[in-house]
């Protein structure tokens, strides 16, 4: 394994102890956190698990990581699998490859996600997927350098889903998962032995669609809610005092689909998404009468010496993670990020999209530019998808090419019939 990859690892590793490494404390004065410069700087929501999140299709990943109340297709059910309700088709498949830190010129670290489902009637239908991510080969190595063996960290996730409609133009969905994420099982570190993490979760969601005529054309409106990865929390180490969040999301889609006539229509579309994860307190905060530090009394309030946000159970996490940012409401906006998309359908054959993705910049800073294509011919069909950085935030996926694959079989079940 090169030092450059190394590096690579290395800083990915720390990315989310950013706030805890660097000297930051509380200005109330601001209402933000703080350095030594007294520049407000990222409070960024931290989970472990976060390949969880990432958006396994070219569809979705073309039109800004949006999906939660878009026309179904087979990798529906990572945004909210109640769509998938309202299929046309009785059954499909979808493969999609997606290379990671191709900037890197890595070319063994991927995410492969296969998903699928099949209609048992016009308002029922079950399916399941697999997410597979690969972080490569790395070398052990003890403190002083001495190799130790060789590792290959490796995360999957397994999911099965029901759902169905409740009425014409409502439907809903259950999704159970298995998660498991081994990174370096085995290993040990000045004492503490390096575990598997372990995790089951569920999704809901629900979506309502309606069809109706504008301006004359005809429409299809749909509004999307899906709460995703709800699950027990996790640790990397044997006997931690304290387990990580995984990454909770609460997604709210808006969809209009126009057909201005037998060969053209456009869908807009827009997803709005929250991590229902506790925000990060500092320990620290500026005494607004001397200046000085002080401990903050929001992080410790049962003087454990861990802060409280890291101590919450699952649904305490998940119900307080509207309110309990320190600078009040307005951070709490701030933790909102919004997807933007447009797909443009000729013949129902040829589609070309385009997105955008915004993260504020005190909370994570991901903001890019999105664009993709597909075909659909007959039982196959072909997405792809490239993402264009507009922040000065690293992105994995910068400058990359995504590919889907999609699988039509019903269309074998017709010429059968």
């Amino acid at each position: 394994m090169s030092n450059q990859f190394k590096l690579i690892l290395l800083i990915l590793s720390l990315q989310s102890f950013t706030n805890r490494l660097h000297a930051q404390w509380w200005d109330p004065i601001k209402n933000c956190v703080a350095n030594v410069n007294g520049e407000c700087v990222p409070n960024t929501v931290l989970s472990t698990l976060p390949f969880l999140r990432i958006t396994p299709d070219a569809r979705g990943g073309a039109m800004g990581d949006v999906g939660v109340a878009l026309t179904p297709d087979a990798h529906s059910m990572h945004f909210n699998a109640s769509t998938i309700a309202f299929s046309e088709e009785k059954s499909g498949v979808g493969i999609t490859y997606t290379p990671w830190l191709t900037n890197f010129n890595l070319d063994d670290i991927f995410l492969a996600y296969i998903s699928g489902y099949y209609k048992l009637s016009k308002s029922e239908a079950v399916g399941g997927s697999i997410r597979y991510f690969s972080l490569g080969e790395i070398q052990f190595t003890d403190e002083k350098g001495t190799e130790l063996d060789v590792g290959r960290p490796r995360e999957i996730e397994g999911a099965l889903f029901y759902t169905r409609k409740l009425g014409d133009n409502f439907s809903a969905s259950l999704t159970g998962k298995y998660i498991y994420s081994n990174l370096a099982t085995g290993q040990n570190v000045r004492g503490v032995e390096i575990v598997s993490a372990r995790s089951y979760g569920a999704d809901l969601g629900l979506n309502y669609r309606k069809k109706t005529t504008l301006s004359g054309y005809k429409s299809e409106w749909s509004l999307g809610l899906a709460i995703t990865n709800i699950g027990s929390k996790v640790s990397y180490t044997a006997n931690a005092p304290v387990k990580e969040y995984i990454p909770t999301n609460l997604g709210l889609g808006a969809a209009l689909k126009m057909d201005f006539d037998q060969y053209n229509t456009v869908t807009f579309a827009m997803d709005i998404n929250k991590l229902m994860v506790p925000t990060p307190i500092a320990r620290k905060m500026i005494d607004p009468v001397t200046g000085g530090l002080v401990d903050n009394p929001e992080c410790d309030k049962d003087g454990d010496g861990i802060c409280d946000f890291l101590q919450k159970s699952l649904f305490a996490a998940m119900l307080g993670s509207f309110s309990d940012a320190q600078g009040g409401f307005k951070e709490e906006l701030k933790e909102y990020t919004i997807g933007l998309g447009l797909e443009y359908w000729y013949d129902k054959q040829f589609a070309a999209r385009l997105g955008y993705y915004y993260e504020n910049p005190l909370k994570g800073n991901r903001r890019f530019f999105t664009v993709g294509a597909g075909i659909k011919y007959n039982i196959f069909g072909i997405n792809i998808s490239y993402l264009v950085p507009t922040s000065n935030q690293p992105n994995p996926l910068d400058n990359t090419l995504r590919f889907s694959l999609l699988f039509d079989f019903s269309v074998f079940e017709a010429d059968t019939e």
